[in-house]
């Protein structure tokens, strides 16, 4: 398992947060998704056996929102 840390543009009201916390959970393979508001990031744990941190940003880009920054951490 790998951690996804993906930095957004803006979110301009929290039901953008929950499309964004629907669409990604919805991906085969991923886990723990949680969107920071706030901070403008989406943290998820994915199996690099099944998706990418890339195809995860594809699916937020197709939903009409920025990713300005992919990180991928390997989990301990």
């Amino acid at each position: 398992m790998a951690k996804a840390i993906l930095q957004l543009g803006a979110l301009t009201c929290p039901s953008c947060m929950t499309k964004i916390q629907k669409a990604v959970e919805n991906q085969d393979g991923v886990s723990n998704v949680k969107v920071l508001f706030n901070a403008g990031k989406v943290r998820a744990d994915f199996d690099e056996s099944k998706t990418s941190a890339d195809n995860l940003s594809d699916v937020i880009t197709d939903l009409g929102y920025d990713v300005l920054k992919v990180k991928v951490k390997e989990n301990a």
